[in-house]
């Protein structure tokens, strides 16, 4: 371990002695660089400015690079640069326990601001699925950081390479039968005083939004009410649209259908707002409880909805029968599940039930705003009024 680092620091605040700042890594390149870079700090920041517009995948992948570039100069006391494939089959063996914990790990697992003295590169263990991510972004770092000259190699790429399989089917979403649960705990909740009305209607409004319009958390707190339109169809029909800015910068239409606007007209109201909304309001999606109205951030969002959770799996468990009983195992199950869910089990809910509920495919992927089916649907389009009808008909939350 280098005595100079002794506790890791943001990638932001660290300064690297000349022995550690991969200036003669011995993995680098010596003909001529794409980047002006003297230094793995400045190499990894050339990386990631390429992505400095979307916040949340520059902050995925800030953190990745980071750990990595924290653990090889405190914990082997050597620059990225200089890293091997067998330092990284051990990075991997790291992230599933990061210790000394005392030094990686915030305590109580808190997220700490990176200018706070107690901020630490992790929260606790990675799971399987974050390391396999990790590994994937790192990857991705030094392949680039080959092909801009810098590194003449990358170690991850004598990896072994796993078989190309089918994508498995969509497991994390509720079935309807789980979903009726968690829309009657919701018609549950208590509505004696003011603050409990604005939680069930903000709730209920919530829960439309991830569920009709298959918004991904992210994508609530991002956008606004302004982003609500109408058009007239070909046929002289009025019908409104969210115009949702989504995932890699894309934009996509989603068909706000008749019980969408019923549930926004019903949430404005309740918030003292006009009926509908005026083109380019600022307003959130989602506000705040109270008179705030600051967008809420995608880690509130995901505490309201991970309550929601909670609360119909708590009610599952308290409505489920004589403790030992059959019934009481089965609300057991599902109560696990519930708690098991997360904002996005919402979107690929409505995607499934929306194709089980026999919605065209192509009209799925348009709603959910994916690139495609296969390669052949990438030839197929679907018009837009069709869409919009066929959801309105087809996808009903039925409160």
């Amino acid at each position: 371990m280098h005595t100079a680092l002794l506790a890791p620091r943001p990638l932001d605040a660290l300064e690297l002695p000349a022995d550690l700042d991969g200036r003669d890594g011995v993995n680098r390149a010596h003909g001529r660089m794409q980047i002006a870079a003297a230094n793995d700090l400045e190499a990894i920041r050339a990386w990631l400015a390429r992505i400095a517009d979307s916040k949340a995948t520059f902050e995925t992948y800030r953190k990745e690079a980071e750990r990595l570039l924290l653990w090889a100069i405190v914990q082997l006391g050597k620059p990225l640069s200089s890293l091997t494939h067998e330092d990284l089959l051990a990075y991997q063996q790291f992230l599933a326990d990061p210790q000394p914990a005392a030094r990686w790990v915030a305590g109580g697992g808190r997220k700490h601001a990176r200018d706070d003295p107690r901020w630490r590169p992790f929260y606790g263990p990675l799971s399987a699925t974050s390391q396999r991510q990790a590994m994937v972004i790192l990857n991705a770092l030094f392949s680039w950081l080959v092909s801009a000259g810098y590194l003449a190699g990358n170690p991850l790429s004598l990896s072994r390479q796993r078989a190309r399989r089918a994508a498995p089917r969509i497991t994390r979403y509720l079935e309807r039968e789980l979903w009726d649960e968690v829309k009657a705990y919701v018609d549950s909740l208590p509505l004696e005083t003011a603050r409990q009305r604005e939680h069930h209607g903000r709730t209920r409004w919530l829960l439309t939004l991830l569920y009709l319009g298959g918004l991904r958390i992210s994508e609530v707190g991002t956008n606004t009410m302004g982003d609500f339109f109408v058009r007239r169809d070909s046929s002289g029909v009025e019908r409104w649209w969210l115009d949702v800015l989504g995932k890699g910068e894309r934009r996509r239409l989603v068909p706000a259908t008749a019980e969408m606007m019923t549930e926004l007209t019903r949430y404005r109201r309740a918030r003292e707002l006009s009926a509908l909304p005026a083109p380019h309001e600022t307003t959130p999606l989602v506000l705040p409880i109270g008179k705030s109205v600051k967008p809420l951030t995608r880690t509130a969002l995901h505490t309201i909805v991970k309550g929601i959770f909670a609360g119909a799996a708590q009610r599952l468990r308290e409505m489920g029968g004589t403790v030992g009983s059959a019934d009481a195992e089965h609300a057991q199950a599902r109560a696990a599940r519930l708690e098991s869910a997360s904002a996005h089990w919402l979107r690929h809910s409505a995607g499934s039930h929306m194709a089980d509920g026999d919605v065209d495919l192509r009209l799925v992927r348009d709603n959910l705003g994916h690139a495609s089916l296969s390669t052949t649907s990438l030839y197929l389009h679907s018009d837009d009024d069709v869409r919009h009808r066929e959801t309105d008909e087809k996808h009903r939350i039925k409160w």
